[in-house]
């Protein structure tokens, strides 16, 4: 196993292409515009476009960067690491497509839209997509409660009393919206194969709903292929 991952990976230094892309998602994730990683790491900003642009940066610059992100090793950046291969990054995408599979996402807009994918699917995977606010969380939590309390009576609403459930989701919806929070879903059909001997396996279908930055949702989501169903 030990000579299998050496010959995936080699120990080098980060390329200037390869830092640029680390810098940037790291500014990235903690939501810092290039004036704040400037001003943190007391460097130009046009240092940090230089650097986030693939070019060679100055060994005072990493260290300053690496102290921004607060990363222990200050020399983190510049110094030789362990680092895929081509070979070794292939192999962990075919690794990766082995165990998962990949669902287009579409737009949840609106309550009706919702009420009617929870009446056509047994099951749901209702996840938050990112980090968000405690207000939000709430909201998605609730909007969650609701979905399933309503997929266990609605075939005993009427087509009138239908409305306020509707509305009721709508209403979760817009507050998300207003949270800077989007709603997207996907929908998979599955083999549910029971326990038991002598068990019949039996199809089902399942309903995603995640959330996502307003503005930075996905077209496409990956999920294992094969998981195990509490009931």
């Amino acid at each position: 196993m030990t000579d299998e991952c050496t010959a995936q990976t080699e120990f080098r230094s980060m390329t200037p292409r390869e830092l640029a892309l680390l810098i940037k998602l790291a500014r990235e994730g903690r939501k810092w515009s290039q004036e704040q990683l400037a001003e943190i790491s007391k460097v130009t900003v046009r240092t940090i476009q230089r650097v986030e642009s693939g070019s060679s940066a100055s060994n005072d610059t990493l260290r300053a960067l690496a102290r921004a992100f607060e990363v222990e090793d200050i020399d983190a950046f510049s110094k030789p690491i362990q680092i895929p291969t081509e070979e070794g990054i292939k192999a962990a995408q075919q690794e990766f497509a082995r165990k998962n599979i990949t669902l287009a996402v579409h737009p949840l807009k609106t309550g009706r839209q919702l009420a009617d994918l929870c009446e056509i699917h047994g099951l749901d995977m209702c996840e938050q997509g990112f980090d968000m606010p405690r207000e939000a969380q709430e909201v998605f939590a609730t909007l969650v409660d609701y979905l399933h309390d309503y997929r266990d009576v609605a075939s005993e609403y009427s087509e009138a009393a239908k409305l306020d459930v509707y509305d009721e989701m709508q209403a979760h919806i817009d507050t998300l919206l207003a949270l800077k929070v989007s709603l997207r879903y996907a929908e998979r059909k599955i083999v549910i194969k029971g326990a038991g001997e002598g068990t019949r396996p039996w199809p089902a279908s399942v309903l995603y709903v995640i959330t996502f930055p307003l503005g930075k949702e996905p077209t496409e989501i990956a999920t294992p292929k094969e998981a195990a169903i509490k009931w």
